[in-house]
C-alpha cells in the first residue's frame, strides 16, 4: 500500500474522516494504531509479530529502567535485542553467504544452508527509532511514556513507518500530549506536501527511472556517455524518491495534526561533504552522529581519533543502507572524501575564495560518483561503470532532454529558495501556483505509477 497509489487513496478515505471525528476522544490512538498496523500487515501480516515485539520490549524496558538501579543493563537488552532483530532479519543471507564464500575460498567442503530470510518494510526505520527512545531515556533526555499505546503509535504511525522520517521520542511523544488540533492550515499546507512528493515520486523519479534502470541493468551495453548520465540521473532520481516520500509522509502526518522533522533540504546545493550530510536524510544523519559518532568520542580525543570516529560512522551508515559490499564501499567512499576534505572546508581559502557555485558542483560531482557504488547491482558492474566510464567511445546516447529540463527546474527553484528572493517563493499565490502547475502536469503528462519506493528495501 504506497502513498502514490489507489488503495492507499481509499486507506486515507477511510482513516482520516474517523480520525477527525475521534480525534479529541479516548478512542483516538487506538484507532491511529490499529490503523498502522493495518497499513503495515497489507504488506505482510507477519511483520505485525516483529514490530509488536520490538515495541512491546522496549517499552518494558523504559518501565524496568525507571525503578532499577541496574539501567545499563536493562539498555544493553534493549540495544542487543534491536540490533539482533535487525541483523537476523536484514543481514542473515549476507553473512551466511560471505562465510560460505570463504569456506569456498579455502576448500572446505561445507556450506552454510541459506536462511532464506524476508526483510520486513521498513524495519531499519522503526528499529532506530525505538531504539533512540531507550536511549535517550537512559541518558534523561526524555520522561517515560506510560501509555503503550501512545508509545506504540509513536513507533507505528503510518505516515512514516516504512521510511522514516526517523523521529525522535522528545519531538513526537509531546504532540501526542497536547490536544488534538487540525487547522484549515494544517489540511492545506499538508496537501501541498502530498501533492509535491507525488510529482516528485512520480513525474520525476519514476520517469527518470527508466533511463537509469536500462543502462545500469546492463551497463556493459553502454558507453561513456551514456553512463556518466544515467549515473547524473540517479543522483537525482534517489533524491526525487526518497525526498517524495518524505514530503509525502509528512503532508499526511500533517493532515493529522502531527509535524515530522525536516528530511530533505535542498542536499545539492551543498557547499561541502559535511554540509552534504546535514542536508542528505537528516533524520538519519543525526541519529548517527548522536548514537554512534558521539559516543565513540566523537571529535573529543583529538584528530586521528576524531577522522577514526567518523570514518567508522559512514562505513556503518553505508551498511545501514543494505546487505551488500557495495553500500559498504559506498560508505566508505563517503568517509574518505570528508576525511580528504574536512580540513580543507573550514580553510578561509575555501570559505572565501572558491566560488559557492564551484564548491556546489564539486560536491555534485563526488556524491554522483559515489552513487555509482550505491545503485550498482554487484561490485564488479561498478567497477566496470567506471573503467567504461574512462575508455569506452563516446557514442552518443538517446538524451531524455524531457528529464533534463525537469532537473534544472529542480535546480532553479532550490537555488532560488536559498537567495535573496526565497520571500516570493513563500507567497501563498505562489505556493499555490505552483501547487496547481505540478497537479496540471500529474494529470496531462504522467502517466501510473506503482512503482516502489527506493528505500522501502533499507
Amino acid at each position: 500500500m504506497l502513498f502514490h497509489t489507489w488503495p492507499f487513496a481509499l486507506f486515507f478515505i477511510i482513516v482520516y474522516p474517523a480520525y477527525l471525528t475521534l480525534k479529541n476522544t479516548r478512542l483516538r490512538f487506538p484507532w491511529l494504531l490499529a490503523s498502522s498496523y493495518f497499513f503495515y500487515a497489507c504488506f505482510n501480516p507477519l511483520y505485525l509479530m516483529i514490530i509488536s515485539y520490538s515495541t512491546l520490549l522496549d517499552y518494558i524496558v523504559v518501565m524496568k529502567m525507571e525503578k532499577s538501579t541496574r539501567r545499563k543493563m536493562w539498555l544493553s537488552i534493549s540495544i542487543v535485542n534491536n540490533l539482533g532483530l535487525l541483523g537476523f532479519f536484514k543481514y542473515g543471507a549476507f553473512v551466511t553467504d560471505n562465510i560460505n564464500l570463504l569456506l569456498s575460498s579455502l576448500k572446505i567442503p561445507y556450506a552454510l544452508a541459506s536462511p532464506g530470510i524476508l526483510l520486513p518494510v521498513g524495519i531499519s526505520f522503526y528499529i532506530f527509532q525505538s531504539m533512540s527512545y531507550t536511549i535517550d531515556y537512559y541518558r534523561g533526555n526524555v520522561e517515560r511514556e506510560t501509555s503503550f499505546i501512545k508509545y506504540a503509535t509513536f513507533v507505528s504511525l503510518f505516515p512514516r513507518l516504512l521510511a522514516g522520517p526517523i523521529e525522535r521520542a522528545k519531538n513526537l511523544l509531546p504532540q501526542m500530549h497536547k490536544p488534538a488540533k487540525v487547522s484549515a492550515r494544517d489540511v492545506t499546507d499538508g496537501i501541498s506536501l502530498f501533492v509535491v512528493g507525488f510529482f516528485k515520486k512520480v513525474a520525476l523519479a519514476d520517469y527518470l527511472a527508466m533511463y537509469v534502470d536500462k543502462v545500469y541493468d546492463a551497463p556493459e551495453q553502454f558507453h561513456a556517455p551514456a553512463l556518466i548520465l544515467a549515473t547524473f540521473l540517479f543522483s537525482w532520481q534517489i533524491y526525487f524518491d526518497f525526498s517524495g516520500y518524505t514530503d509525502m509522509a509528512r503532508g499526511v502526518a500533517r493532515m493529522m495534526g502531527f509535524r515530522l522533522m525536516l528530511n530533505f533540504n535542498n542536499p545539492y546545493l551543498a557547499t561541502g561533504l559535511g554540509d552534504f550530510w546535514a542536508r542528505w536524510h537528516i533524520s538519519l544523519s543525526s541519529w548517527f552522529r548522536d548514537y554512534v559518532y558521539i559516543p565513540l568520542g566523537g571529535n573529543r580525543k583529538g584528530r586521528f581519533n576524531t577522522y577514526r570516529n567518523m570514518f567508522l560512522t559512514l562505513l556503518i551508515s553505508g551498511l545501514w543502507h543494505g546487505a551488500a559490499w557495495t553500500f559498504i564501499i559506498w560508505g566508505a567512499v563517503h568517509a574518505l572524501g570528508y576525511s580528504c576534505t574536512r580540513e580543507l572546508e573550514k580553510t578561509a581559502f575555501y570559505k572565501e575564495r572558491v566560488p559557492k557555485i564551484v564548491k556546489q558542483l564539486l560536491v555534485f560531482i563526488f556524491v554522483s560518483f559515489a552513487w555509482i557504488f550505491f545503485r550498482a547491482k554487484t561490485i564488479s558492474d561498478a567497477w566496470m561503470i567506471l573503467v567504461r566510464m574512462f575508455s569506452s567511445g563516446l557514442e552518443n546516447p538517446y538524451c531524455p532532454f524531457l528529464a533534463l529540463i525537469l532537473i534544472f527546474a529542480v535546480w532553479l527553484y532550490q537555488f532560488a529558495y536559498e537567495s535573496s528572493i526565497k520571500w516570493v517563493l513563500e507567497l501563498r499565490f505562489v505556493r499555490i501556483g505552483i501547487v496547481l502547475l505540478l497537479i496540471l502536469y500529474l494529470v496531462v503528462f504522467a502517466p501510473a505509477s506503482d512503482k516502489a519506493f527506493i528505500y522501502l528495501q533499507f
